[in-house]
């Protein structure tokens, strides 16, 4: 079931609190819309300053309103593995298909301390996991070595490249002896050369925004149909950008209160759009047909 369009699911709040209602019917409408999968509590569900008790809530909520429908691959990563196993033992509790799993930042370990930090909650628990390499934000990067030595654990199913590098899957795909291992992109605007180099879909900022084109994206880049897919991702590429004008998700929170599914409230330190910014994602949303 992990494959194609997954969205980084964005979580909505309304006056400082979890909206509920705005997250059950968003997980609704992914589905409608033909999302792949969702990832629920990642970077751009702002997993930073959710408390602990909002996290497993959004967890919660989300296998839940999915309800097997399509795939829900849990934010459970920390640069403390004792939290990251809790949080992958409430993924498991809730009833979600795998877990997403960073490390490393500020403490910032060697490649034999990372494999040491997946693989301890590797043992601990039941639900697959897939590494998240993106050293912009853990300052440390997973290396092919290390991604390969990982990929022997049975539960460690694949990884999310955020690395913006398209040279990786092939380096891990020669070393990685698993032919069920997944490769899939943390990065919309490489989503279809990274394909092309052996990937099996995108976990999805501008999914939030555009859920069907970019599943249908996806559809594309798996049936090999690459012409089709390069004219659509020239279309999208506007609105891939215009999701990180500013630092994310302000700019997928502002798209979607456009189309109704929520506020665009973020919690600091993000703050609201530029009136600028604002208007070129409404611009890019029309040309698109969104609004």
């Amino acid at each position: 079931m992990i494959r194609g369009s997954i969205v980084a699911l964005i979580t909505p709040f309304r006056n400082g609190q979890l909206d509920e209602e705005a997250l059950s019917k968003m997980v609704e409408w992914h589905v409608e819309q033909g999302t792949h999968g969702i990832v629920p509590v990642g970077t751009t569900g702002e997993c930073p300053t959710l408390s602990h008790d909002e996290h497993c809530r959004v967890i919660e909520i989300t296998a839940k309103t999915a309800a097997g429908r399509v795939a829900v691959i849990a934010g459970a990563g920390s640069n403390n593995p004792v939290e990251a196993i809790e949080y992958t033992k409430v993924a498991e509790k809730f009833g979600a298909d795998a877990t997403l799993h960073i490390a490393g930042y500020y403490n910032r370990p060697n490649q034999e301390g990372l494999y040491q930090h997946f693989k301890m909650v590797h043992d601990n628990t039941n639900v697959p996991i897939i590494l998240y390499n993106v050293p912009g934000r853990a300052v440390v990067n997973i290396l092919p070595e290390t991604v390969a030595r990982l990929a022997e654990l049975p539960r460690v199913i694949g990884i999310k490249d955020a690395t913006g590098n398209l040279e990786r899957p092939w380096l891990e795909r020669r070393l990685v002896k698993r032919s069920d291992f997944l490769w899939i992109s943390g990065e919309d605007s490489t989503a279809v050369p990274y394909n092309l180099s052996g990937g099996c879909g995108c976990i999805s900022v501008t999914a939030n925004v555009a859920p069907r084109l970019v599943s249908q994206l996806q559809e594309l880049t798996l049936a090999k149909k690459w012409d089709e897919a390069c004219a659509l991702q020239d279309r999208l590429i506007p609105l891939h950008k215009l999701m990180f004008a500013e630092p994310s998700p302000a700019g997928a929170k502002y798209a979607a209160s456009l189309l109704g599914l929520c506020s665009e409230e973020c919690r600091c330190p993000i703050v609201p759009l530029t009136s600028e910014t604002k208007k070129k994602i409404e611009s890019a949303m029309s040309e698109l047909g969104l609004i």
